[in-house]
């Protein structure tokens, strides 16, 4: 039998949460697994204090930090995982759940049974949507289901639910994540597969009362937060190729044809200049000085990805209607390259800027 740690961040909570603690302390077969149920009062303002003394007044057992100031979601899971780390170091997993009313005793019950068939993997409890879903809800996934497709090769129905059951050797990396807000639940899903977690589903019920109005998600703030990441893989990646393609046109300008000679000779001058550019921006900015050795690494692809956006771009310029300008294999090496550019980052991000072990 697995043993769980309960964690539930809230931001001026109401009834729902003591409606929700009533559920799950009276239900056996979660009484039976779970060890401790934290509740993170992540600086809830003075009315709403009174949920948390009914909550200790009624349930003795429960443990509830609190946070002075609204630090985020994510900085209320850490914390959250930090007492389950310091005081339950031999339970199997933590579940993290949302106090808005949107999670059911029920709904946690399935995840863990899940979860129970395989201890090692991060459970996640997805919501089907339908147009009956506010609009905000439903735009965000899909922004951050197409993401996450794209960045880890995985299809997660839904990125942004707060139902999820992590196992404790995730749960130990994920203290030392940054971001303390909504991006930090995003990030736990693009690193998993890093960190060898993988990532499995199981349908939950799906609840938004009044149109999601108690959901604590800044539109703006927290969406560029989310994306962050990403937003600053892509804009490395436009700077190298504006540099590329600028260069690269140019030579064969200079050169005055686009025989094969002649594009692998615009290839060498122009990715040698924006590859500089983009191990420097990527280093620096996107991964964070991550990974040993990554100059040697990075030289390898380097010379790997030149080679073939050399050869691809004259093949595929053999394919294209004939010109005598530089049009065509500038378009050419375009496509190839945006090709080349995706292929690129899973080997930047999974070998040569892998993040080592981190420890508590």
């Amino acid at each position: 039998m697995i043993s769980i740690g309960v964690i539930i961040p809230a931001l001026n909570p109401d009834n729902k949460l003591i409606e929700l603690i009533n559920n799950i302390t009276t239900t056996t077969t979660l009484n039976n697994i779970i060890k401790k149920i934290i509740i993170v009062d992540d600086g809830s303002d003075t009315k709403h204090q009174a949920i948390f003394q009914e909550l200790i007044r009624n349930y003795p057992d429960l443990t509830i930090r609190h946070h002075p100031q609204n630090r985020g979601k994510g900085a209320a899971l850490k914390t959250g995982f930090a007492y389950v780390q310091k005081h339950f170091p031999d339970i199997d997993g933590v579940a993290t759940m949302d106090s808005d009313g949107q999670h059911t005793a029920d709904a946690l019950q399935s995840c863990l049974t899940k979860f129970a068939d395989n201890p090692h993997r991060l459970v996640i409890g997805v919501r089907h949507f339908t147009n009956d879903i506010p609009f905000r809800s439903q735009f965000g996934n899909l922004l951050t289901r197409a993401l996450v497709r794209l960045l880890t090769r995985q299809t997660i129905s839904d990125t942004q639910t707060g139902l999820r059951v992590i196992p404790v050797t995730y749960m130990a990396e994920l203290i030392n994540f940054p971001g303390d807000r909504f991006e930090f639940e995003f990030d736990m899903l693009l690193q998993a597969k890093k960190h060898q977690v993988k990532i499995v589903e199981q349908p939950i019920p799906t609840i938004y009362l009044a149109g999601n109005a108690s959901s604590h998600f800044r539109v703006i703030r927290d969406s560029v937060a989310i994306y962050s990441r990403f937003l600053k893989f892509a804009a490395s990646g436009l700077i190298s190729f504006l540099i590329d393609i600028s260069l690269f046109y140019l030579v064969l300008f200079v050169l005055g044809n686009h025989v094969l000679n002649s594009i692998l000779m615009a290839t060498i001058v122009s990715r040698v200049a924006s590859s500089l550019a983009n191990y420097s921006i990527n280093h620096r900015v996107v991964f964070n000085h991550a990974g040993s050795q990554t100059l040697i690494k990075y030289g390898c692809l380097f010379i790997v990805q030149m080679l073939a956006s050399g050869f691809f771009t004259d093949l595929l310029t053999t394919l294209l209607p004939a010109t005598n300008g530089q049009l065509v294999p500038t378009l050419a090496k375009m496509i190839v390259d945006f090709i080349l550019f995706i292929i690129s980052y899973q080997i930047q991000r999974d070998v040569i800027f892998k993040e080592g072990p981190q420890h508590v």
